[in-house]
C-alpha cells in the first residue's frame, strides 16, 4: 500500500506523514529538506538556483518511488514526484524564475523518470489558505523559509487546485486544513483516518492485507 501526501509548503504534510505512518505502522518516506544543499540558496536567489533545485528534487523523489515499488511493505509519502513538474518547477517557470530553456530541459527528463513509475494507491492533498500556510511556516520557525513571498505561495496554491481538479491518476482525498486541526486534536486525526479506511479498505472495494513494517 502506497499512500502520498501532497500540498502546500507549511500545509502540514511532514505532520500527517509521521501521524499517520505511527497509526497504521508504516514506513514514512519524507521529503529530503534538511540534506538538502540548495534549498536555503534557493531562497535567498530563486532565480540563480531554480533549475539546481528541482533537478535536485526530482533526483531524490524518483530514488523514492523506485525504492517503494521494489519494496513489499507499506509506505506513508511526503511529497510525490508529480508535485515537482507540475506544481514548482511550471510555477518556477510562469514566474520568470526558471529560464524556458532549462524548465524544457527539467521536462525531458521529467517525462523520462515518469515511465517507470505508478501512481500511488492514495493521494490526499491538504488544502490551506495563504493565511493558513503563513501562520504554520512561522511556526516551525525554519530560518530558510522566512523569505517566502506571500505571492509564490498564492501561486501555488493556484497550481495545486488546478492540478488536483484535473487528477485522474487514482483514489483522491482532500482535507481542509483551515477547518481541521489533526496535529493538535486527536478527533479531527481520528476523523481522517476513518476517510482514509473508507477509501482503502471499504467493504465495497477489493480486500487488501495491510502490512506492517518489520
Amino acid at each position: 500500500m502506497h499512500i502520498a501526501i501532497v500540498g502546500n509548503i507549511g500545509a502540514g504534510k511532514t505532520t500527517l506523514t509521521e501521524l499517520l505512518s505511527k497509526h497504521y505502522t508504516w514506513e514514512a518516506q519524507y521529503e529530503a529538506v534538511d540534506q538538502n544543499p540548495y534549498l536555503e540558496d534557493f531562497y535567498q536567489d530563486m532565480k540563480r538556483w531554480a533549475f539546481n533545485l528541482q533537478i535536485y528534487f526530482l533526483n531524490s523523489r524518483f530514488k523514492q518511488i523506485v525504492e517503494i515499488q521494489r519494496g513489499t511493505i507499506d509506505i506513508v509519502q511526503d511529497r510525490t514526484i508529480y508535485e515537482d513538474a507540475y506544481i514548482f518547477a511550471a510555477n518556477l517557470h510562469d514566474m520568470g524564475l526558471m529560464s524556458s530553456r532549462d524548465y524544457n530541459n527539467y521536462l525531458d527528463v521529467f517525462e523520462s523518470v515518469k515511465e517507470f513509475i505508478r501512481p500511488p494507491d492514495l493521494l490526499i492533498y491538504l488544502k490551506a489558505s495563504v493565511p493558513t500556510l503563513v501562520n504554520q511556516i512561522q511556526r516551525r520557525g525554519r530560518e530558510y523559509e522566512s523569505g517566502i513571498r506571500l505571492d509564490y505561495l498564492s501561486k501555488l496554491n493556484e497550481r495545486y487546485e488546478n492540478w488536483i481538479d484535473g487528477y485522474k491518476e487514482g483514489k483522491l482525498l482532500t482535507i481542509n486544513v483551515d477547518r481541521i486541526n489533526f496535529a493538535d486534536k486527536p478527533e479531527d486525526l481520528g476523523e481522517i483516518i476513518n476517510r482514509i479506511d473508507s477509501e482503502l479498505f471499504s467493504l465495497f472495494s477489493a480486500p487488501k492485507e495491510r502490512k506492517s513494517k518489520k
